[in-house]
């Protein structure tokens, strides 16, 4: 078991849970606590540090919503596995923005996560196919090191992708592969700059503004309302680079009309050294009406950067992610960056671009968005026959691939989450997307991610919710 040693400042104005919880999240980061290590239980805990069980339980229940912890039906709380992200581009693969913190499935039943898809969809025969073509054509090429941005044939394929369907004006010329949006990040980071002040959204996606912080950059969180990132709280933080996801906010699930998209750009243009990333999260996911157009495609000015991957349209471990650069930041790139390596297996690359270039990647998006928009309405219908259906308040089900609830049974999100778990199921509290300084973390609400789950698991699981909750 954990040994945990610090000492409570009485008299100090920050509350005594934050106190244990800065101390217990720090351990974790710094690898002092390793994963899998078993805490104590709140009320040995609380009498070691001479606290109460409710100060634990609240610490606690923070780090559980944050995913540094994980909780073990009549077991008690373990360390999950947490990875810093080395600052260094040229390092090892980081994982992909939607592998959330590795957490340990054992002991449930069920898994409503956001970090994950059905495999059991992805298209291996053709997969294979492609891939064995690819290695017969024995092009001596595809032994040597790629474009340092890339396949021109892959580029090619992504670039036709997304002027197709997402409105994005590039050339393959504008395209950089590389593994994984982490990556893509961190050489963001050293083109634009590690001395400028980067803006990401509150809530929103955790590790965005950690891997920022560890390229070196300052970070600022930026508050929504309803139609997603608010501009003027954006003007007044000082930031010259806003990260946001537009097409399907993460997590709240908002999709950014287009005044409030030409009020960011109306920001970007502002002044001369303004970014915005965007963040084509979950976007392909879309169940009623056309796909979302790009703030990209908006943008006259050369201010906005395209990232994006194929780990949810996909699989995870297919680490490829993209990046549509502006004209006068790929003329910067290339000065700076051509020596570098690709990250990517040209083999790898090839595979993809043939998938997409011969219509097997929109076909599978077709199928797919069939599957993902059954299983969403399945689980709405079984929330709503629950006993606490009728209470309960649902958040962001028209895309992506997870939605919010807010049962409405005076359930704190911790007492959700613990329930829920006792149960066989494992969920994420909405509050663990927040910032530690926000004034507005909500209460009961937690995360239901559905693309792993079978209609008939997913009206398994909500029915032990319903026990559970009530």
């Amino acid at each position: 078991m954990a040994n945990i040693t610090l000492t409570i400042d009485q008299n100090s104005g920050k509350p005594l849970y934050m106190q244990l919880y800065d101390h217990i999240r720090n351990e974790i980061r710094e690898g002092l606590l390793e994963d899998g290590a078993r805490l104590p239980s709140k009320r040995s805990l609380a009498s070691h540090l001479r606290i109460s069980q409710n100060t634990v339980e609240t610490a606690y229940g923070q780090l559980l919503a944050e995913g540094f912890i994980r909780s073990k039906p009549k077991s008690g709380y373990y360390v999950s596995r947490f990875e810093v992200y080395p600052s260094d581009t040229t390092g090892p693969e980081s994982t992909g923005k939607e592998e959330e913190t590795r957490e340990d499935t054992s002991g449930f039943a069920y898994d409503f996560m956001t970090n994950t898809v059905d495999t059991r969809f992805f298209p291996f025969s053709t997969w294979s196919r492609i891939t064995r073509e690819v290695i017969h054509d024995e092009n001596r090429e595809l032994l040597k090191a790629s474009h340092p941005q890339g396949e021109v044939s892959l580029r090619m394929s992504i670039a036709r992708h997304l002027h197709e369907h997402k409105g994005v004006r590039c050339t393959h010329e504008q395209v950089i592969i590389g593994a994984g949006s982490e990556y893509l990040i961190g050489l963001l980071v050293q083109l634009l700059g590690r001395d400028r002040v980067y803006a990401v959204e509150d809530p929103g996606y955790v590790k965005t503004g950690m891997l920022l912080m560890s390229n070196g950059s300052d970070v600022v969180h930026v508050g929504l309302d309803r139609d997603g990132l608010d501009v003027k709280e954006l003007e007044e933080s000082g930031a010259k680079i806003v990260h946001i996801t537009p097409s399907h906010q993460f997590p709240m699930g908002m999709i950014m009309p287009a005044r409030r998209r030409m009020q960011l750009l109306a920001w970007a243009y502002a002044e001369k050294d303004r970014y915005i990333i965007e963040d084509d999260y979950d976007s392909e996911f879309r169940f009623g009406g056309r796909p979302i157009p790009s703030l990209q495609g908006l943008d006259n000015s050369e201010r906005v950067i395209y990232i994006g991957t194929f780990s949810k349209s996909l699989a995870p471990s297919i680490r490829i992610g993209y990046l549509v650069l502006p004209p006068s930041l790929i003329e910067e790139y290339r000065k700076r960056y051509m020596y570098n390596a690709s990250t990517v297996s040209r083999f790898e690359q090839q595979t993809l671009a043939r998938f997409i270039k011969d219509g097997h990647f929109e076909r599978h998006l077709n199928r797919m968005r069939k599957v993902y928009k059954s299983r969403k309405e399945n689980l709405v219908n079984e929330i709503r026959r629950a006993s606490f259906g009728k209470s309960a308040e649902i958040i962001g089900e028209n895309a992506g691939l997870h939605l919010l609830l807010s049962p409405g049974n005076g359930m704190s999100e911790m007492q959700l989450l613990e329930s829920a778990a006792s149960a066989g199921v494992r969920l994420r509290g909405l509050s663990g997307y927040f910032s530690q300084d926000s004034l507005s973390k909500p209460q009961g609400t937690v995360l239901l991610g559905y693309s792993s789950l079978s209609e008939e698991e997913i009206s398994e699981a909500v029915s032990l919710l319903d026990f559970a909750w009530s």
